[in-house]
């Protein structure tokens, strides 16, 4: 009871935050659906719907620069480099019985003790850090370019690399493919 009365908005919360619990469950939804299914390209297609979703949040904490670097660079890039890779390398369309490998009690456990030690981590780090929001605006475009350029840029471009690097693979074994039916 003190807690709510020290805090006045606890427990009467915003349209925004509802929409961000809302949207936050859907998202949840689509990502165990793209690690849970056995057709490859549905999740691909679900994985678009999560990172899509992730871009709905950003827009919610108003942070509007990373929700468009959300849609364009995974939405636009890595998916659609995934689905070309998909596409070059002849996976298979429907069910894959072969994308089982009968370890799921060892991939769940593995998953929840990444989970709970990323929690961890997170908690830890971050117990007594306070959001200043009479500061600049954290997902600001300005903000974000300035973190973006002076700590970023060499994982960004490595990323980059590495993306062509997977595209220029895709395409040598569709040609190595395409050899060996001739």
């Amino acid at each position: 009871m003190a807690l709510a009365a020290a805090h006045p908005g606890f427990l009467s919360p915003t349209g925004v935050e509802i929409a961000f619990v809302l949207v936050g469950i859907a998202t949840l939804g689509a990502a165990l659906v793209t690690v849970t299914t056995k057709q490859l390209v549905h999740a691909a297609l679900w994985l678009v719907v999560a990172l899509g979703g992730l871009a709905v949040e950003y827009l919610l904490l108003t942070a509007e620069f990373i929700a468009w670097v959300q849609v364009l660079i995974y939405v636009g890039s890595v998916v659609v480099l995934l689905l070309f890779g998909l596409m070059l390398t002849k996976a298979p369309i429907g069910r894959s019985p072969d994308a089982d490998s009968g370890n799921r009690w060892a991939a769940l456990t593995v998953a929840v003790a990444a989970a709970a030690a990323l929690v961890w981590v997170v908690v830890d780090a971050f117990r007594t850090t306070w959001i200043d929001l009479d500061g600049p605006a954290q997902g600001s475009t300005r903000v974000t370019g300035e973190m973006l350029f002076q700590h970023w840029v060499l994982p960004f471009e490595a990323l980059s690399v590495l993306l062509l690097a997977a595209l220029v693979g895709a395409i040598v074994l569709s040609r190595k493919n395409g050899k060996e039916r001739r």
